[in-house]
């Protein structure tokens, strides 16, 4: 299914976003730079930018360990953000454990909860879509402890199958991980419904809501997700930082995953005891930079009017569906209805990497390949994908572009 193009949202400048973002205004390959490789990475708005360099000017010390002003003010300023990225999710500072990224916030759950909670015979269950962040570290934890890791396909248009889930969900199954957006094909999956599922089966949720971020609204607590994770840089902000947001008693009763400075209670010659969560997650020197340009981020985001951000992505990727669709010798991946973000798609007779290359000649920023997500794309029995992926600062300027492009390789690899 399509999505249909509407009318662009009159009270949405997205040249005046554009213009706030430093990196866009660039050319490659002697070409205007068209990025659209945002399921990747977001480029990063000005605002961002600024706060980490007013921290580094300003600000910059180590924290929680100083009585000098700098440390106190990074100190303030690292708390500050804490209850800024909670506030955007729906929940407590004392639920946000801050993290390199998604990628160690879900191997911090598999290792600490997993690891004490998870035993032989028991089940976890993983969607098809997952990306590999979200389906390696289930997958080395059943093996490890002999547990069964049960796999939910999806269907032709990259929707869950929600009768194969019903029925991989038991008495046995301790822990479901899902995907919010895949990042594969964008579709949004019913998370809140799915979540309700697993804890009427008795089993825990995490969710993965690296792609979710900047395209829905995402309150954890109406979720109800157990563990929701997230990364700063596919929402605007820095690289390397992220967060775990849990609830506050399994946080309370997990073990630390690392150990070190600052998540340390008492340490005596006979025994060790530790802070309370979240400082208990956060061994060592934190990426204090990173968090304050993370708090920027949704501020900046939050500002822009988040229905008016989520209708402009609507009608940009409707459009650019449409017109790549009408090529002809298009083969859309992933057509569930209420997508968002990603475009995912191959030309007939042409390998994703040739024209990927190709479209960058043209200054077209996409990824080709499985996306992380070898194992759908062998359900889908693909190769894998061309995959544009569009951001707030995208324009229907953009998608124009983007056909011509493809248009372009199309004629040049296929006649």
């Amino acid at each position: 299914m399509l999505a249909s193009p509407v009318s662009p949202p009159s009270t949405f400048d997205a040249e005046a976003v554009r213009a706030s973002v430093p990196a866009l205004h660039q050319s490659v390959n002697g070409r205007p730079l068209v990025y659209l490789d945002n399921g990747a990475t977001t480029q990063k708005p000005r605002p961002v930018i600024d706060r980490i360099v007013r921290y580094y000017e300003r600000e910059n010390a180590n924290v929680h360990r100083g009585v000098h002003r700098l440390s106190q003010d990074a100190t303030d300023a690292m708390e500050a953000a804490r209850e800024r990225v909670g506030a955007f999710v729906g929940v407590d500072a004392r639920e946000v454990v801050f993290t390199r990224g998604t990628t160690e916030a879900v191997n911090l759950v598999a290792s600490t909860w997993g690891r004490e909670n998870v035993r032989s015979g028991d089940e976890l269950v993983v969607t098809m879509d997952a990306h590999h962040a979200n389906f390696v570290p289930w997958q080395m934890l059943a093996e490890a402890v002999g547990a069964r890791l049960r796999v939910v396909p999806v269907r032709e248009d990259g929707s869950l199958d929600r009768d194969a889930y019903a029925a991989a969900l038991s008495s046995k199954t301790r822990l479901v991980a899902l995907g919010h957006v895949s990042n594969a094909l964008g579709t949004v999956h019913p998370v809140a419904d799915l979540v309700a599922m697993a804890h009427d089966a008795g089993a825990l949720a995490l969710v993965d809501g690296a792609q979710a971020l900047a395209h829905v609204p995402v309150d954890v607590r109406a979720i109800g997700a157990d563990f929701y994770v997230a990364s700063a840089h596919k929402a605007y902000g820095p690289m390397g930082i992220g967060a775990l947001f849990a609830r506050a008693d399994l946080l309370e009763a997990m073990p630390p995953y690392q150990f070190g400075g600052d998540m340390i209670d008492e340490v005596t010659v006979e025994r060790t005891t530790f802070a309370a969560p979240p400082s208990k997650f956060e061994a060592g020197t934190p990426h204090v930079e990173g968090i304050v340009g993370m708090a920027a981020a949704l501020d900046w985001l939050d500002g822009l009017g988040r229905d008016a951000v989520f209708a402009h992505e609507h009608d940009v990727l409707a459009y650019a569906t449409a017109r790549l669709d009408a090529l002809g010798g298009i083969r859309l991946v992933g057509t569930a209805p209420g997508k968002v973000s990603v475009l995912s798609f191959l030309v007939d007779g042409a390998h994703p990497y040739d024209v990927g290359a190709l479209l960058d000649q043209q200054g077209v920023a996409v990824r080709t390949g499985n996306h992380c997500a070898q194992p759908l794309m062998t359900h889908l029995g693909v190769p894998g994908t061309v995959r544009a992926t569009f951001a707030v600062y995208n324009t229907r300027a953009d998608a124009d572009v983007l056909v011509a492009a493809v248009a372009k390789a199309q004629a040049m690899l296929v006649g």
